[in-house]
């Protein structure tokens, strides 16, 4: 068991290494690896260590996971679910606490740990209501015959999850897999692997069998190696574009499910008759939010006509954001120089910087950006093209709503995309139009609320389906199908 994380503001606190959990057991490395240092982004120092594993530890984990499924998977559904019935006890108890050990760990502030917190739990939720829903299909199909369907655990699992969400990502997909009958193996990220060694806790605190749900902190290794093992049966994986398809590819190849999330880079398409106040708030939330690191902000803004009124509103609101208390911040020095250095490109090739945030600091050593918005921006630029992962808007001027679904739909991401308007029929053309798979009116955010899945289009998404939701549920089972007949039947048919 770890310890619970002491800190209840955003004062520097150290804890103890990561480790993994293997068959109920915290255990370092068999063979210790590199060992990095994991940095509180506020301060820019370590607060923590974690060493990265080997494939003999991986293996380690895939054998407890094999040895414990047999018996978990023969728990009636509902028992299953009642784990996560009191993991959610446990957070909701504890939020406070993983709360702030987020936001020691990523950067976020309270609030923004808070709510993604809140949305793991929400995650953890609809896991609960699964026995009301994965209920199999039973009909009579001809005299005497019935056919069946159920939902049967594929055996050990893989989810590997990125940095910038590390409670609430794993949320995404520990609920559907668990309580489908599944044995799940973790890696977090070598940035963030604390808060997930909390939830192995609170985990077995519900009452989790040993070795149903495994740890192995990790890099590249660990991910190749479980693409690779042929003991896990399916990979799901939350991070960039490159990444990601090299997974899905890798995974794929060796047989497996794979359902991989990458990156993004999200349009928000303004008009004149936008609502300038909602539209304001909405679009510096969107930006600013989690310091611009989540694969739904808003990072270009398409400006239709004549919106200077709206573009001047959202100057102003972003101008008031402080950092240190709304805006925490990146996570790495590396971070803040690839952000600032696609500033510096946009202003060197015209474009016009009207919110400079590249000075912005408030805690010594951290690693700050305040908000920043470019004015006319080229849509060829790199920030109007690449993603920056930044509280950054690139604003890029058109002049119909034509040329502004043009450029969204020529860029090769499809996470999620928005209008601002107070038109039903703009909001339904490009509803229709845009290439995206979360869209949203009004809306900068337009991320789902369960049970609604979370996935994107093109390459923002490798696989099939949505990562959360029923599609979760399908992706991490296998459909078996059951034809009975125990009567003899007066007639013939085909199935005689």
């Amino acid at each position: 068991m770890t310890t619970t994380f002491p800190a209840r503001s955003y004062d520097f606190t150290a804890v103890g290494p990561a480790r993994n959990l293997i068959g109920g057991e915290w255990r370092d490395p068999a063979a210790p690896g590199e060992k990095l240092d994991i940095l509180n982004p506020r301060f820019g120092k370590a607060m923590s260590t974690v060493t990265l594993s080997g494939k003999a530890d991986l293996d380690a984990a895939v054998k407890a996971g094999l040895a414990a499924f047999p018996a978990w998977r023969e728990w009636p559904i509902r028992e299953r679910a009642q784990v996560l019935y009191r993991l959610r006890e446990l957070m909701v108890k504890n939020l406070d606490e993983l709360s702030w050990l987020v936001s020691h760990e990523n950067g976020k502030t309270f609030g923004e740990s808070k709510a993604e917190v809140e949305k793991g739990i929400e995650c953890v939720e609809y896991g609960c209501a699964l026995p009301n829903i994965a209920s199999g299909n039973q009909l009579e199909v001809s005299r005497g015959v019935a056919c069946e369907l159920v939902y049967e655990p594929l055996g050990v699992v893989a989810g590997i999850t990125p940095f910038n969400f590390p409670m609430m990502v794993p949320l995404w997909m520990l609920p559907q897999a668990l309580v489908g009958g599944n044995a799940f193996i973790l890696k977090p990220s070598e940035r963030v692997p604390l808060s997930t060694q909390r939830l192995g806790d609170l985990l077995a605190e519900s009452g989790l069998p040993k070795g149903i749900f495994n740890i192995v902190q990790g890099g590249r290794e660990i991910v190749e190696a479980i693409c690779d093992h042929p003991g896990i049966k399916a990979v799901g994986f939350v991070g960039s574009t490159k990444v990601a398809k090299a997974v899905y590819g890798r995974a794929s190849f060796e047989g497996k499910r794979a359902l991989c999330l990458g990156g993004a880079k999200n349009h928000l398409v303004v008009v004149p008759d936008a609502d300038v106040e909602l539209t304001a708030e909405n679009v510096v939330a969107s930006f600013t939010g989690c310091a611009g690191q989540r694969c739904m902000a808003a990072s270009v803004l398409l400006a239709v006509g004549k919106v200077d009124h709206i573009l001047e509103k959202v100057r102003e609101k972003a101008a008031k954001i402080v950092l240190g208390k709304d805006l925490g911040p990146v996570t790495t020095q590396a971070a803040k120089a690839r952000i600032t250095g696609y500033i510096d490109a946009a202003e060197k090739q015209g474009a016009k910087i009207v919110l400079d945030g590249r000075k912005g600091q408030a805690e010594a050593g951290g690693y700050w950006v305040g908000p920043t918005i470019i004015d006319h921006a080229k849509a060829d630029m790199p920030a109007a093209r690449e993603e920056i992962f930044g509280p950054v808007l690139t604003v890029v001027r058109v002049d119909t709503l034509e040329q502004a679904l043009e450029i969204e739909n020529s860029n090769p991401y499809g996470n999620a995309s928005s209008v601002y308007t107070s038109s039903g029929d703009i909001a339904k053309r490009v509803m229709d139009r845009v290439e995206a798979g979360m869209c949203g009116v009004n809306v900068g955010v337009p991320v789902p609320r369960e049970p609604f899945g979370f996935g994107g289009w093109n390459d923002s998404c490798f696989g099939h389906g949505n990562i959360t939701g029923w599609d979760g549920y399908r992706f991490w089972t296998r459909q078996r199908k059951i034809t009975s007949k125990w009567a003899v039947q007066k007639d013939q048919t085909w199935m005689s």
